[in-house]
């Protein structure tokens, strides 16, 4: 099937076979909308956006605590659906309004940040919007969510043809300066991590100790400075 065609057999398929229990976002530029299965009852997100499908193609099937399960996905004219597993629980940043985390719990919600990134990372991927809004906290887990702004590096480019990624927690890089790579989401992981310790951005106050020195060297200004990928960051922490 054609994937114009593919993409309105499963739209129209998303109205016949799930009921539409609220949206949960929506911009101009998205809209998420939680479902329900009439039969399992079992709940679905069903993302709404623009962009390249490519990271959450590569995401179907895979299963890893620390990610979501992406289940389908269509395009169209640049438009994207996505069908993903719901994830129950409260955003890291709404969990920070609330006060910060003591060193364990972020070491703890690091490491789960960084077997996701591995999956990601692995398959050539860089998820380049690495925040609390995008980290949901599904019991002990922590879920990384939000794969509108990934990207698979293309080892041909010398810099990123979209600069995408939030202020604050995008790397340099992404700013036109070089091209996005795994070590680009370790320097978001670096800044979610002195935020989740201090409330502030590392170059407002770092974090003290031995988190604060892998804070550090998570986010230097110059990929080359930072850990080379997110196994030795795992070490490390």
């Amino acid at each position: 099937m054609k994937e114009n065609s593919f993409y309105d057999f499963f739209q129209q398929n998303i109205s016949e076979h799930f009921t539409e229990i609220k949206v949960l976002k929506d911009t101009s530029d998205r809209r998420i909308t939680l479902l329900r299965h009439p039969v399992s009852h079992q709940l679905f997100v069903l993302r709404q956006s623009s962009g390249d499908p490519s990271v959450y193609r590569k995401l179907i099937g895979v299963q890893c605590d620390y990610l979501p399960r992406v289940y389908e996905v269509a395009e169209k004219d640049g438009q994207l659906l996505v069908l993903e597993e719901y994830i129950q629980g409260d955003s890291l940043d709404e969990v920070l309004h609330c006060g910060l985390l003591d060193r364990t719990q972020t070491r703890h919600y690091a490491l789960q940040l960084c077997e996701a990134l591995w999956v990601l990372h692995s398959f050539g991927a860089v998820h380049r919007d690495v925040k609390p809004e995008n980290i949901l906290l599904r019991g002990s887990d922590a879920v990384l969510i939000d794969f509108d702004a990934s990207r698979i590096q293309k080892l041909n480019q010398s810099s990123d043809t979209t600069m995408l990624g939030t202020n604050g927690y995008a790397a340099p890089e992404q700013y036109g300066v070089a091209q996005t790579d795994a070590r680009t989401d370790i320097y978001a992981l670096g800044v979610v991590m002195n935020v989740m310790l201090t409330g502030q951005h590392p170059a407002q106050v770092l974090a003290g100790g031995h988190l604060g020195r892998v804070i550090r060297r998570c986010t230097m200004m110059r990929p080359a400075q930072r850990y080379p990928n997110v196994r030795v960051l795992m070490e490390a922490l």
